[in-house]
C-alpha cells in the first residue's frame, strides 16, 4: 500500500493541508498527518485546530512513498525550522524518492538545494526562494519526483497529481468526477 506522511506545523493553510489529505484517502493512499510540533494538537493559520495522526518523532524511522510539506504562515517557517524534517526531505531528495510542497513550502525545498535543476512553482512573491530551478508560473509542476504547487486555490489539482504520481492518472480522473470537479 501507498504510504505518504503531510507535514503540519503550527500556522499551516488548513485548505492546502486538509483537502489533500482528503482527496490522498479517497484514491486508498495510506495517509498519515504529521505534527511536527511536541503535541499533535495543531493550529492552523486560520486558528482551525486540528489533531494529527502522528507526531514527528513516531515516524522518524518510518518510509514515505512521499513527503508532503503545505504551506501557509508561520508554517512554512515552522516547517523549515524543524531540523530533523530538513535533514529527511534532503535525504529523499539525494535518494530521488518523492516530495511534494504547495504555496509557501516549495521554499524550504530551493532554501536547501532540493530545487536545483527542477522545475518548480510557488505562491507569489517566494519565487526568489527557488533557489536553482527553473520557475514556472503553472498551478502544479510535476518534475520528476518532486511536485509543487501555487497555493490555496490550486490545493485540489496537487492532490490530483500527488495521486497521479502515486497511483495513475485513471485514479485521479476517478476521484475528480466522484467529487464533481470540473463536470
Amino acid at each position: 500500500m501507498v504510504k505518504v506522511g503531510i507535514f503540519l506545523a503550527d500556522g499551516f493553510e488548513e485548505i492546502e493541508g486538509l483537502t489533500v489529505v482528503d482527496l490522498l484517502r479517497r484514491a486508498g493512499i495510506d495517509t498519515d498527518t504529521v505534527s511536527i510540533s511536541k503535541t499533535k494538537e495543531v493550529t492552523g493559520a486560520h486558528n482551525i485546530v486540528v489533531m494529527a495522526d502522528k507526531l514527528y518523532e513516531e515516524t522518524a524511522d518510518r518510509e514515505y512513498d512521499m513527503l508532503i510539506l503545505p504551506g501557509g504562515m508561520p508554517g512554512t517557517k515552522n516547517l523549515g525550522a524543524k531540523e530533523a524534517l530538513v535533514e529527511r526531505l534532503k535525504r529523499y531528495a539525494r535518494e530521488d524518492k518523492n516530495i511534494a510542497a504547495i504555496c509557501a513550502a516549495p521554499s524550504v525545498l530551493g532554501d536547501n538545494g532540493i530545487l536545483k535543476g527542477k522545475k518548480a512553482t510557488c505562491y507569489p512573491g517566494f519565487e526568489e526562494r527557488l533557489t536553482g530551478a527553473a520557475v514556472s508560473y503553472d498551478n502544479v509542476v510535476t518534475d520528476g519526483n518532486i511536485i509543487t504547487s501555487r497555493g490555496m486555490g490550486t490545493a485540489m489539482d496537487f492532490g490530483f497529481a500527488i495521486i497521479e504520481k502515486l497511483i495513475n492518472k485513471e485514479t485521479a480522473l476517478k476521484i475528480k468526477a466522484s467529487i464533481c470537479y470540473n463536470n
